[in-house]
């Protein structure tokens, strides 16, 4: 512990010795002595003084103008000042001492008791301060490392949402022109075989957006933007379609596909229906991947009912390669494989189980795995919902081809789009709809479009050189030609980001359309804009 200066101001000298030695067993001091209050003055100003023991009666300066002195200098006002006196102990003069900055007074002749037991609190007083001093500064330089930790954690969460918004947007266009070109490739003459090879085009892109899927997905729910949005749905119709998709690719694998729904399931839940079809795609999935021969079976039975709350186990059962013991626990970790061989052979960014084991745990559900090696696993998602009658069925929009849609009458439409294969695309498919169709390949010449002619719509792609699509879109609508301004505008962006779709109608786009985008909800978005106007 640091020892306290302690300053004695007498001008007796016999008076210093005496008190320096009834104070010598007081722990913790360092005495400092002086007979001349200028000098002590001087002590105080040039040394960590923090105690200073004041005789009431000196020449020249008394000890009540010396204590004022020391309180009127910012270097040595946090000195504390005990009178010592001889005089009357008359209030008046207790007051004074007060006044003048003293905190305490002694009167001679001293009892050594009292005051070495007032030293002695006076000490552990600023013992207590130094400590409470240290601790506040201990304490801010904490807060300023965790306000530094803050910033840290922000910038590499925007670094992060910057990279995720890039990646998706370089991954993104080209896969919006692959499956673009391969709607229009569907709409055309085809043989069986040539039919084949697009069906594998198509499977191929979806298989690698499935990926860039997963990645933003795992990026969502850790930095806590995924949204549950819970809705009444037909579990028992949710459960068919699956049934449905996967008995087919069971199929082409020479697999046996059964689904076993308990009778005392409900016919219709509150829930989500996507996320609760993404956990099962995903065991489904995975059984495929990993069985070569023997049967999936897809499960959903009640484990529990209490009035309207059904507790429901969804199992997903294969004869597949089955899971190591050792590795069970590591299936669904973020990026982990249960084995690194597996990965050579079958694929995959091991993000799939680890995005599992999260939506379930948003939708207060539990998710168990359990296998045996080279037999087969099952995998299980249970959670509790709420039984509703109150069901409607949402209105079930066109899905014809392409083709077969009507044309449009007369309408000249812009594509501001920098990604040939994309604008290749995108005017093939316009064309087929009777709409005539300029292109440019960023906002600047987009503009120079707009001021030369009219446009019944706009496209834009968000990310482009020169001037991007916000700020083109910015231009556009702020035009002083009010027709040219209110001009519908579709934004078409490769970033499935939030806030990116936000920025985009701040802008003032009228409609935004993810890439890859279906054909088909682009030619309602163009149906619906362009009879507004009309």
């Amino acid at each position: 512990m640091k020892p306290v200066n302690l300053l004695i101001l007498d001008d007796k000298e016999e008076n210093i010795i005496s008190l320096s030695a009834l104070l010598s067993e007081v722990e913790h001091i360092n005495i400092i002595s002086s007979t001349d209050p200028n000098e002590a003055l001087k002590i105080c100003w040039k040394n960590d003084i923090a105690i200073a023991l004041v005789d009431v009666q000196m020449p020249e300066i008394n000890g009540f103008e010396f204590v004022s002195l020391l309180k009127s200098n910012p270097k040595t006002n946090h000195i504390m000042a005990i009178m010592v006196t001889a005089i009357s102990k008359e209030d008046k003069y207790l007051l004074k001492g007060l006044e003048s900055g003293a905190v305490d007074y002694l009167y001679k002749p001293l009892n050594p008791e009292i005051t070495v037991a007032k030293v002695t609190s006076f000490v552990q007083q600023i013992h207590i301060q130094e400590e409470i001093k240290q601790k506040n500064v201990a304490l801010e330089e904490s807060q300023r490392q965790l306000i530094l930790a803050k910033e840290e954690a922000e910038e590499a969460s925007r670094s992060k949402e910057s990279f995720l918004a890039n990646m998706s947007h370089e991954i993104r266009t080209p896969i919006n022109g692959i499956v673009g070109i391969i709607h229009i490739l569907r709409n055309t003459q085809l043989s069986n075989e040539q039919r084949d090879w697009i069906n594998r085009l198509d499977s191929a892109s979806n298989s690698l957006l499935l990926i860039i899927n997963d990645i933003l997905d795992i990026s969502k729910i850790d930095s806590g933007m995924m949204k549950i949005e819970y809705e009444n749905f037909s579990i028992h119709q949710k459960l068919m379609d699956i049934n449905n998709f996967f008995k087919i690719k069971a199929l082409d694998k020479s697999l046996a596909f059964e689904t076993d729904i308990d009778p005392q399931l409900p016919e219709y839940i509150k829930s989500s229906p996507i996320r609760i079809q993404q956990i099962i795609n995903n065991f489904i999935s995975n059984a495929l991947k990993f069985t070569e021969e023997g049967k999936i079976t897809l499960k959903a039975s009640v484990v529990e009912q209490l009035n309207l709350h059904y507790t429901i186990k969804f199992t997903v059962t294969d004869t597949g390669i089955g899971i190591k013991p050792e590795a069970i626990d590591k299936i669904f970790l973020a990026f982990e494989q249960g084995d690194d061989s597996i990965t050579k052979k079958y694929g995959g960014t091991g993000l799939g189980l680890a995005i599992v084991k999260k939506l379930a745990d948003l939708l207060h559900g539990k998710i168990e795995a359990k296998s045996t090696y080279g037999k087969g696993s099952e995998f299980s998602f249970q959670a509790t919902f709420e039984k509703v009658d109150d069901f409607r069925q949402e209105e079930t929009r066109d899905t014809k081809t392409t083709s077969l849609l009507h044309k449009f009458d007369n309408v000249r439409i812009l594509v501001a789009e920098d990604n040939e294969l994309n604008s290749f695309m995108l005017l093939h498919i316009l064309k087929s709809w009777g709409c005539k169709v300029d292109l440019a390949k960023n906002g600047k010449i987009a503009l120079e479009y707009v001021n030369e002619r009219d446009y019944d719509l706009i496209m834009m792609d968000t990310h482009m050189p020169v001037m991007s699509g916000f700020q083109a879109i910015q231009e556009i609508k702020t035009h002083p030609n009010l027709k040219k301004a209110y001009t519908p505008i579709i934004t078409i962006s490769a970033s499935v980001l939030q806030h990116e779709q936000d920025a985009a109608y701040k802008a003032g786009a009228d409609s935004v359309i993810g890439k890859p985008f279906d054909p088909i909800d682009l030619y309602h978005k163009i149906d619906k804009l362009i009879s507004k106007r009309g």
